[in-house]
């Protein structure tokens, strides 16, 4: 980089005394600018046959010149001249082949019409641009972000191979615009909240406490972002069925996991909620002149559902592919995604945190250790953010008492009618002596009827279609313990008479 370029990205100042001729350029240039060097960029890749990406393609900065009057390699154009260097060129190609960006839609989106700047709520001095047709945020990064980034593409590129569903923010393209003294580094992601959805409240979650309120600015915004304490005080939780709730959380839990690999911290939750019963959706501010792009795996319940078989992302319906949810009677749409994972816990980041502990509970403040923020942000967001709805207590245990008395069903209409009478004779004796009601005629049972497993009930349909000799004597197989001497010296027919003429009501006490 040259001595005239500026590391405070997108806040360019005054280039040094051999640049004074130099304009500072515009934002609408530098915008300008941005769309024509990605466009160059994606349209010279063109030319370079597929390959496979190799370990050297991550480490790649292919540089060129844009004269305004043009040259023969570029166009000609009517911004101020430039330099843009392009990093891992092949790398991003395959990134976004892998999420089914096609070259062409993904230079209609980003140079057709000019790109919508967004306001920022962060602490970071980042410029956040989006494509008119809602699918691409173009952010602009620091010189460390980017060279952060740029170590980070062989273990980013491993983790997309295994796993394209997740909420970490997916990378299209890494460019530096040098322009008029002024550089500006900028990464094109995904864009997490669409625009043609309203969001009626909007969080940025950390899972710490620490200063985790949006400041009184942001609160007379038409939309502010609110953090983790504002949300504890506005919201009771997001509930969501059971299968959701998992498959969020697994989701969560793996990208944590691999952030905590790589030594990142400091990473946010970025959540938009849509209330469905306020207000009809409205989807007015779409371009409706896109042609059809489609990003794979770019919607929230996308990102979260792994095991969904049919790739293909439904961006077209109502609910823009938010996910489910409830807030007390309210029905909701949930977006999110994770976002600012490019701050690694550096040396200044460690400074940081222990002056901040003197002065606070260091284990609330936001910077922290990366396996301890990861643990802390899943806790928050597993606990006290999304809550699972229960099912009705009860209804697993109807069910499996249902399922006892099916089975016990079709073990009693095998048996021969003379053995029913039989046992239903030998059953009610035994009411008789143990003065006790059972639940089944034809199965007295000694223990509650809540004691009795699903697994014995099984056994006992075994044992009813093993042998007749079974069969009859697995309704009073309760009688064999307290009366083995009477099972072994009398008959069946012998026994039925002793219990059918017993006066007692009460249990004999045999040795």
């Amino acid at each position: 980089m040259s001595t005239a370029t500026v590391d405070s990205v997108g806040r360019g100042t005054k280039a040094s005394k051999a640049s004074k001729d130099h304009k500072k350029p515009t934002a609408a240039a530098l915008k300008g600018a941005i769309q024509l060097g990605i466009g160059y960029a994606v349209g010279n890749l063109s030319s370079k046959p597929d390959r496979d990406v190799l370990m050297q393609d991550f480490s790649v900065v292919e540089s060129v010149f844009l004269p305004s009057e043009g040259s023969n390699l570029t166009p000609a154009h009517h911004f101020p001249d430039f330099r843009l260097k392009t990093y891992a060129p092949l790398a991003f190609r395959y990134f976004r082949e892998l999420f089914g960006i096609k070259p062409d839609d993904y230079l209609y989106s980003i140079c057709n019409e000019p790109l919508i700047e967004l306001s920022n709520p962060g602490a970071s001095s980042s410029w956040f641009y989006l494509t008119s047709d809602d699918e691409f945020i173009i952010k602009t990064v620091q010189h460390k972000e980017a060279e952060f980034l740029q170590k980070l593409l062989p273990g980013y590129y491993m983790n997309l191979n295994q796993n394209p569903r997740t909420l970490l923010p997916k990378f299209y393209g890494l460019y530096c615009i040098q322009c008029g003294g002024v550089t500006i580094r900028v990464v094109v992601m995904n864009n997490v909240l669409p625009r043609a959805m309203k969001m009626h409240y909007k969080y940025d979650l950390k899972g710490s406490s620490y200063k985790r309120r949006a400041s009184r600015k942001e609160r007379v915004k038409p939309c502010p972002t609110f953090k983790d304490l504002d949300f504890q005080e506005m919201h009771e939780g997001l509930h969501f069925d059971l299968d959701t709730y998992n498959a969020l959380m697994k989701t969560l839990q793996r990208d944590c996991r691999v952030l905590e690999s790589f030594k990142i911290m400091d990473y946010s939750l970025l959540l938009g909620i849509h209330v469905l019963d306020r207000k009809p959706l409205v989807r007015g501010n779409r371009c409706d002149s896109r042609k059809g792009q489609k990003v794979l795996y770019s919607t929230a319940l996308e990102s979260i559902q792994g095991n969904v078989k049919d790739p293909e992302p439904v961006a077209d319906d109502d609910t823009l592919g938010g996910i489910p949810a409830k807030h007390k009677d309210e029905s909701l749409l949930i977006f999110l995604g994770i976002i600012d994972i490019l701050q690694s816990y550096r040396f200044i980041k460690k400074v940081e945190h222990s002056w901040k502990a003197l002065v606070h509970d260091g284990d609330t403040v936001s910077v922290h250790r990366p396996n301890f923020y990861a643990d802390r942000f899943l806790k928050f967001m597993g606990s006290t953010v999304f809550k699972k709805i229960h099912p009705l207590r009860g209804t697993s245990s109807k069910r499996k008492r249902n399922s006892l008395h099916a089975s016990k069903s079709a073990s009693q209409e095998i048996l021969s009618p003379q053995t029913d009478k039989k046992d239903e004779k030998k059953a009610q004796s035994m009411e008789n002596l143990d003065g006790n009601c059972y639940t089944s005629f034809n199965q007295p049972d000694l223990l509650p009827q809540s004691a009795v497993s699903f697994e014995s009930a099984q056994n006992e349909e075994e044992d009813v279609e093993n042998s007749e000799d079974r069969r009859a004597s697995s309704s009073t197989i309760a009688l064999d313990e307290p009366l083995p001497s009477l099972s072994r010296s009398l008959s069946d027919t012998e026994l039925d008479v002793y219990l059918h003429h017993t006066v007692s009501p009460r249990r004999p006490s045999w040795s």
